[in-house]
């Protein structure tokens, strides 16, 4: 639901998850609700202004009398538009499409925190808006049989705003409907009448197994789940007459990720025959597999379905971006409201298998990460004893992160927990003009890294709204009260014992605490994870720990690595999988709780990684972009000669001079992996300023 007012020449726009936009304009008019627009819309307003000024954003522009397409430059020069019928696409924190008549001109502002539209004149021009949805819209409450769960997830799609290609698109996948548990089964009407009715039908064993391992790839196909006691699961498609059957457990894994990444992939490929299309690298595969964009795009689910079966898996595997994230769950009762969250980031579900790490495999795998090798010094470990954490070997299958909702404590993954999901929601609900970092320091001797984050925050306040606090020497009860507040992140810095934190006065155990209001938190301390695994029992959505003694040396790289990717708008994971890759013995650092999350103020949604290769005379650029939280999304890759965006998840690589590189960096805004550290791309450009 939209909601707007006009106020002092600005237009404040709200949604029902709390999100705000606010357009200003010269002259600005809102003469009320106006006609739809070519997008899929929860609102529109027509306004008349010489000038409207939205958040900084990107921006796309849209001939509606033409294929023309145009984006703005966002190392900042001026789009400039000739007279026309256009739709602008602004990606702010509220989807917002801008439609008008006649010329314009679209900038950013010097600061670049600001868009402005501007038009010759005064002009009349339709505003829509669309909620991002990233809270749930109801609940469906279910008994624990596997009956009412086939039900839940038959209704989980009713967030989906399509059932077009367009549904790969993360704007038009609104959040699932939560699930709870109860005697009785209980529908909201509301979320009845959104569920779509595809005609295609999922048939399953009525075993837990099998529903938690088929759920993403029934909610992303809107599928009907029927229990079924055959041998193996089957596909129904009615109307074409089609049923197509998949293996039984264990290999049903294997079918349904296979299943799914095909057919996402290939809707990423026919949407471009829709109104959102882009020039994307990875199109011109549909005419080698002589399939249509246009047919796809107009045939009905079944339709669309029915001719992605017939494409060999083999024909596109060399071309599937890679999947952004698999979560090993154990298939219980207790885990079945955690699906909605898995399903709403479109992780694949997997069921848990572990082996014992054997001899000194975990040293091996810590060095394989490791690119740096950095001396020794100064040790974090304390005189007191540190709690030790029984490590397991996961079986891991496809995706760029996995996640662990199961027992045991294994490597390469981040250890979640059901109450990291909900806690999240709170953190959606809660309002606040700026994100609040407090950085503690508990040990003098450690004021190396506590001087360097520090820092890295207070710098990175002043391109977004932070609030830093700095604090050293807290008390037992002081430490309390930081983890009791409203804190958005907190890096806390000292030792780790197995009685708790360590303060001047003695040890301050997590379990003491009677709510945790911190959102995320690093615990860079000396054995760590049973006290973060608390804090997210307590109220916390995710945060970093170690599993034993580290050394000071590393701490201070980990910790300033991760500080500087967080406050970019890292993931909690993908900040801690970078940052430990620059120490030898990386893999004592990990992840608790949804390691998805990131800070809710951090920028942007979607991070760019670019690794720099040596040459002669010329470098090696390659691109990754990727984001557990807006799969489906593509980048551009500005390099001079470029002409193609690339699904996030797929690579791409590039050969340029070296003025070439440092103009790209200048311009860029990602991190960038050269000679084995971790830059931020601005502060590189100058090493390659000609």
């Amino acid at each position: 639901m939209i909601e707007w007012e006009v106020g002092d020449g600005t237009l404040h726009v709200t949604d029902a998850d709390n999100a705000e936009l606010s357009v200003r304009g010269t002259n600005l008019l809102v003469d009320g609700s106006g006609p739809d627009v070519p997008r899929p819309v929860d609102d529109t307003v027509v306004v008349t202004a010489e000038e409207l000024r939205f958040p900084h954003a990107v921006v796309y522009a849209f001939s509606l009398g033409s294929s023309d397409r145009y984006e703005l430059d966002p190392a900042g020069a001026p789009l400039s538009l000739p007279p026309g019928e256009y739709i602008l696409d602004i990606d702010t924190e509220i989807k917002a499409y801008l439609r008008f008549s006649g010329a314009a001109t679209v900038e950013k502002t010097d600061d670049f925190e600001s868009t402005v539209v501007t038009f010759p004149e005064r002009t009349r021009t339709i505003l829509g808006f669309r909620s991002r949805h990233e809270l749930p819209a109801g609940t469906i409450a279910v008994p624990d049989t596997p009956d009412g769960l086939a039900t839940a997830i038959s209704h989980l799609a009713s967030s989906h705003k399509t059932t077009g290609p367009d549904r790969t698109y993360p704007t038009l996948r609104g959040h699932p409907p939560l699930i709870e548990r109860n005697d009785d089964l209980a529908v909201a009407d509301c979320i009845r009448s959104d569920t779509p009715d595809t005609g295609i039908e999922l048939h399953v064993p009525p075993e837990y197994e099998s529903l938690f391992v088929t759920a993403p790839l029934a909610y992303y196909l809107q599928a009907a789940v029927r229990l079924d006691d055959g041998e193996r699961p089957r596909l129904r498609l009615a109307d074409v007459g089609r049923e197509s059957e998949l293996a039984s457990l264990p290999d049903l894994e294997h079918d349904v990720e296979r299943l799914l990444r095909k057919t996402f992939f290939l809707d990423c490929l026919a949407r471009n025959a829709g109104p959102y299309g882009t020039t994307l690298a990875e199109v011109n595969l549909l005419e080698a597999l002589e399939l249509d964009a246009a047919e796809l795009y107009d045939a009905s689910p079944q339709e669309r379905l029915d001719r992605y079966l017939d494409v060999p898996y083999a024909a596109i595997e060399h071309r599937l971006p890679e999947w952004h994230l698999s979560t090993y769950v154990t298939p219980s009762r207790d885990n079945v409201d955690t699906l909605p969250f898995l399903l709403d980031r479109m992780s694949m579900i997997y069921l848990p298998r572990t082996s014992e790490l054997q001899g000194r495999e975990l040293v091996e795998r810590s060095l394989e990460d490791f690119y740096r090798n950095t001396p020794t010094r100064v040790g974090r470990a304390s005189a007191g004893q540190v709690a030790s954490v029984d490590i397991v070997k996961p079986e891991l299958r496809n995706g760029r992160v996995h996640g662990w909702l199961a027992d045991g404590v294994p490597i390469d993954v981040f250890k979640s927990a059901p109450e990291a999901y909900r806690n999240r929601l709170s953190y959606l609900e809660r309002t606040s003009d700026a994100t609040s970092i407090c950085v503690v320091l508990n040990d003098p001797e450690m004021v190396g890294e506590h001087d360097h984050v520090a820092e890295i925050y207070r710098q990175r306040s002043t391109e977004l709204t932070m609030d830093v606090t700095v604090t050293e020497s807290l008390r037992t009860s002081e430490l309390a009260r930081v983890f009791e507040s409203d804190y958005d992140f907190v890096h806390y810095i000292g030792h780790c014992e197995t009685d708790g934190l360590r303060c001047p006065d003695g040890y301050l155990s997590t379990t003491s605490l009677d709510r945790c209001g911190v959102q995320t938190f690093f615990l860079n301390a000396c054995g760590s994870f049973y006290e973060g695994m608390t804090l997210i029992e307590k109220g916390s959505v995710a945060g970093a720990v170690t599993f034993t003694k580290v050394l000071n040396d590393h701490a201070v790289k980990v910790g300033s690595t991760f500080a500087k990717l967080l406050v970019h708008g890292f993931s909690i994971e993908r900040a801690m999988c970078l940052a430990r890759r620059r120490i030898m013995m990386g893999k004592d650092y990990a992840v608790v709780g949804d390691g998805t999350h990131s800070l809710t103020q951090g920028e942007p949604t979607t991070v760019r990684i670019a690794e720099l290769d040596d040459g002669d005379d010329e470098y090696l650029v390659t691109f990754d972009c990727y984001s557990t939280r807006v799969t489906g999304s593509y980048y551009f890759p500005h390099t001079e000669d470029n002409e193609y965006a690339y699904l996030c998840g797929n690579e791409s690589n590039f050969t340029l001079s070296e003025s070439e590189l440092a103009s790209l960096l200048a311009e860029s805004e990602s991190s960038v992996i050269y000679n084995g550290d971790v830059y931020w791309s601005k502060e590189l450009s100058s090493h390659f300023d000609p």
